[in-house]
């Protein structure tokens, strides 16, 4: 059987290369973003192009370009909103069709840098339903329901809604702090650590009224654990201090176990609360009378 090469001198510096790899931080399905980030580069030869017209023309395709960039950058963050979606069982719609509105500014953006005065509006017309058409094909709708709601307190729901954003934001301050370490290892680590975390946001997701619960480590343990990340990681890019490196490892340890407990509790919890909602079932039936066959 294959195994998974690894050394000394490996990024995860684990000899013999055997072994799971380390759970990554997000679970989900992400979008290729390559299609996505080609659209940043196809408007490029509109703003070397203006140079060469007059001052209208240049006009003209300053404008197309900004449009042209503008659907791209919708486009990208539309995708991103529809990978969150997918990751979660249980996920409101996007507030804003990001990919649809990315249509529609390609759609304009062509039909800008296509206009001609000498020409029939019927070019930029054709351009505009081209570019709605083909950007609709290449990225499709964005998610237009909500999922796994059903059943689910409105309140409720946004309340953890918000509760996750405001962790994810913590996690992400996080991520971005550890790059400057510069190790990847650590880096994976604090992926690890973010996985094991983001189990709880889907566990009080499934069940907003875990919430209660979980709301101190959804604030303040993570704050926390991201303040210690932003230090540790300014001191280690100066210093290389190994011994403050462990302090930092065996701190995302605790922590990790914690929220694993934590979130295996909230578990238990809600199968103890669907036992007792089923025996209280069987016994309303049994003083009505009614047994099974």
């Amino acid at each position: 059987m294959a195994e998974r090469y690894g050394g000394k001198y490996s990024p995860d510096g684990t000899p013999g290369g055997s072994g799971a790899p380390p759970r990554t931080g997000f679970r989900g399905k992400w979008p290729s973003t390559v299609r996505a980030n080609l659209l940043f580069i196809v408007p490029l030869p509109l703003i070397v192009s203006a140079f060469f017209h007059e001052p209208l023309g240049m006009a003209q395709n300053i404008v197309g370009f900004g449009v042209l960039m503008l659907a791209a950058w919708l486009t990208r963050e539309g995708l991103r909103a529809e990978a969150e979606y997918d990751a979660r069982r249980v996920a409101r719609r996007p507030g804003f069709p990001r990919k649809m509105f990315g249509s529609i500014m390609t759609g304009a953006g062509l039909a800008i840098a296509g206009y001609s005065a000498e020409a029939s509006l019927l070019n930029p017309a054709i351009f505009a339903g081209l570019g709605v058409i083909l950007h609709f094909m290449a990225f499709g709708p964005d998610p237009m329901r909500d999922k796994g709601a059903e059943g689910i307190d409105q309140f409720q729901s946004d309340r953890v809604a918000r509760a996750v954003d405001e962790a994810e934001k913590h996690l992400k301050a996080m991520s971005d702090a550890i790059l400057r370490a510069g190790d990847r290892k650590l880096e994976r680590r604090v992926s690890q650590f973010q996985a094991t975390v983001r189990e709880m946001f889907r566990t009080v997701e499934n069940d907003p009224r875990d919430l209660t619960g979980a709301r101190k480590y959804l604030s303040v343990y993570l704050l926390g654990v991201r303040d210690a990340t932003v230090k540790f990681a300014d001191l280690y890019a100066r210093t290389r201090d190994e011994s403050a490196r462990a302090d930092y490892e065996s701190l995302l340890d605790d922590l990790e176990a914690n929220f694993s407990a934590q979130t295996e509790k909230l578990l238990t919890d809600n199968r103890t609360d669907l036992d007792i909602e089923i025996e209280v079932l069987r016994d309303r039936l049994a003083r009505e009378g009614v047994r099974p066959e």
